[in-house]
């Protein structure tokens, strides 16, 4: 048998997988404790490799022999607290993290041992990277104030407390409204808000800003926007930055626009890209001259942001009953003209989400619309998608400082027209 026909035993590949995980750990252990005394430790690199190798052997023989699987699994975890034990016997210091560390490991060792290789290996990527930030997450930690705990205590409990246990079942006129998705677009404001400050505080102004708005416009630019605005009439921050971040937000929603196409209404694409194409340019262009007049600071100053209220409901509630309004209304079309209003119902629908209008056409029957109509309907959502971030990035700015922005975006929506002449 040549070295390159020879595979391990299947039977073998969860448990190598196990010690590989119990490795891996353990080299990140070994690295932290490097400077350690001698036989402080409390384990090193072949201790974290066999307590994550006797999980794979648990888990292995828990349908064979569930007896020795239970006493190996037992025997892991009593020597990991009797190290543990020990080890706060010896130097007097309290830490959990080193044992709960290679109990976590052993858990590791055991998912790979029964099968669950995948939920295995994510685990053990997640437990090293949060152990590699070790100094990162303390230095943070160090740096915020009391408001901002109290900002992440609120942001919790409307996206961990209150968000899971709303019901997702249709209600209201139609069926058409869904707490939970509602809610969700609460969250994703004041979210995207409360990111965009501590970006800025981490970053500076400008890439914290930027960075901001370019990653939470890939799940929504409106709500970008709508955070954005907020700042705006806040005056936090550099306006022509936030500003900048509000057009930048929709050039990303182009991108994500044309993905999504690309994927679920393919035959859609090339004449949605006619449409589209001119008005990302536009507003890249648009992005840059904006961020221009943006007020040259040091990185020092740009992080001392005052904390004002992240958690301002008032322009998220407001986008949400703007979210009902649509909803109802396209509700209404779809049962009052049925198929027949199917462009009228996108258009309705995608102009807070123009992905649900992507979503809807790539679920139509084939045939229904041809791919220039196909294209110029969904080129609908998007214009009056536009529309509806430059209105509220004038109105809930409060007046001129949001108008940069906003005329930004509406130079992106004239540039759309022409392409849909041409489709």
């Amino acid at each position: 048998m040549s070295p390159a026909s020879f595979t391990p035993l299947p039977e073998a590949v969860p448990i190598l997988l196990a010690l590989a995980l119990g490795l891996l750990v353990g080299v990140q252990r070994g690295w932290a404790a490097r400077n350690d005394t001698p036989g402080s430790r409390f384990a090193g690199v072949r201790t974290y490799g066999l307590i994550a190798l006797a999980g794979g052997f648990a888990g292995a023989f828990k349908l064979s022999e569930p007896a020795l699987s239970l006493v190996v699994l037992a025997s892991g975890a009593a020597l990991v607290l009797l190290g543990y034990w020990r080890s706060t016997r010896i130097d007097g210091q309290v830490s959990g993290t080193a044992s709960m560390v290679a109990l976590l490991t052993l858990a590791c060792g055991y998912l790979a041992g029964v099968g669950e290789s995948t939920i295995a290996t994510v685990a053990t990527g997640l437990i090293v990277l949060v152990l590699a930030t070790r100094s990162r997450l303390h230095g943070w930690v160090a740096s915020l104030s009391e408001k901002e705990i109290v900002a992440i205590a609120r942001f919790a409990l409307i996206a961990l407390v209150v968000l899971p246990v709303l019901p997702d079942t249709p209600f209201g006129p139609y069926g058409a409204w869904r707490a939970r998705q509602l809610w969700l677009v609460v969250v994703l404001v004041s979210g995207f808000s409360f990111a965009g400050y501590l970006a800025a505080k981490h970053f500076g102004s400008t890439r914290g800003v930027l960075a901001t708005a370019a990653a939470g416009a890939v799940v929504s630019s409106t709500a970008v926007t709508v955070a954005l605005a907020g700042k705006l009439k806040a005056g936090e921050g550099d306006a022509a930055i936030n500003n900048g971040g509000i057009v930048l937000a929709s050039v990303v929603m182009y991108l994500r626009v044309m993905v999504l196409t690309a994927v679920l209404a393919p035959f859609a694409l090339r004449p949605l890209a006619t449409v589209a194409v001119p008005g990302l340019l536009v507003s890249l262009a648009a992005t840059v001259w904006i961020l221009r007049k943006a007020q040259p600071k040091s990185e020092a100053s740009a992080g001392q942001v005052t904390l004002r209220n992240p958690f301002d409901l008032g322009p998220a509630l407001l986008l949400t009953a703007l979210v009902m309004a649509l909803s109802l209304a396209a509700r209404w079309v779809l049962e009052r003209y049925g198929d027949n209003g199917v462009a009228v119902v996108l258009a309705i629908t995608g102009t807070v989400d123009v992905d649900s209008a992507i979503i809807t056409m790539g679920n139509l029957p084939r045939g229904i619309l041809t791919p220039n109509v196909a294209g110029l309907v969904l080129a609908v959502p998007i214009q009056l998608n536009t529309l509806l971030k430059a209105s509220l990035a004038a109105t809930i700015s409060g007046g001129r400082r949001g108008w940069p922005g906003a005329a930004g975006l509406l130079a992106g929506l004239l540039a759309v027209v022409p392409g849909m002449l041409l489709v």
